[in-house]
C-alpha cells in the first residue's frame, strides 16, 4: 500500500535540503505542518516544493525568517501579496546597494595593497597614512 505525500527525506532530496532544515522552517512558521501517516512521519504534499523554492528564493535575496513568514502568510497570486512583495523588494533594494558600495570600498583597499607591493606592514605607506588621505 502506498502513502500520499513526500517523506522528509524524500522532499529534503528534491529540494537539496537537509531535513533538519525543513522542520526548522516548519517551526518557524514558514511551512505549514505536515499530515503524518499512521507510522509518524511527516508526509508533505506536491505543494511543498514550491514552497521551499520560495523560501530558498527570499533568503537568496537577503529576506529574513520575519518577512519571508509574512510574507507567505498573503495567499500567494493575489494582489496583496504582490503589492507585500513590491513593498519588500523595494525596502531590500537599499539595502543591497549599501552591501555593494561596502564591497566596492573592501574592493578598493585590497586593490592598492595589492599595487603597493611591499607587503611590509611596518613600513607600509598605506597604514603609515592618515586615514582620510586619498589613495
Amino acid at each position: 500500500m502506498t502513502r500520499p505525500g513526500l517523506r522528509i527525506g524524500e522532499l529534503a532530496a528534491l529540494v537539496r535540503l537537509r531535513p533538519s532544515a525543513l522542520r526548522y522552517y516548519e517551526e518557524a512558521g514558514l511551512i505549514p505542518p505536515p499530515p503524518r501517516a499512521s507510522d509518524g512521519t511527516r508526509r508533505y504534499p506536491p505543494s511543498a516544493i514550491r514552497r521551499v523554492a520560495l523560501i530558498k528564493m527570499a533568503q537568496r535575496a537577503g529576506f529574513g525568517i520575519a518577512d519571508i513568514r509574512d510574507l507567505l502568510a498573503t495567499s500567494v497570486g493575489r494582489p496583496s501579496a504582490t503589492r507585500q512583495w513590491r513593498e519588500l523588494a523595494a525596502r531590500k533594494l537599499p539595502e543591497i546597494d549599501a552591501v555593494i558600495s561596502g564591497l566596492t570600498e573592501l574592493r578598493a583597499v585590497i586593490a592598492a595593497c595589492l599595487d603597493c607591493g611591499c607587503m611590509d606592514f611596518e613600513n607600509c605607506q598605506l597604514l603609515t597614512r592618515p586615514a582620510d588621505t586619498p589613495r
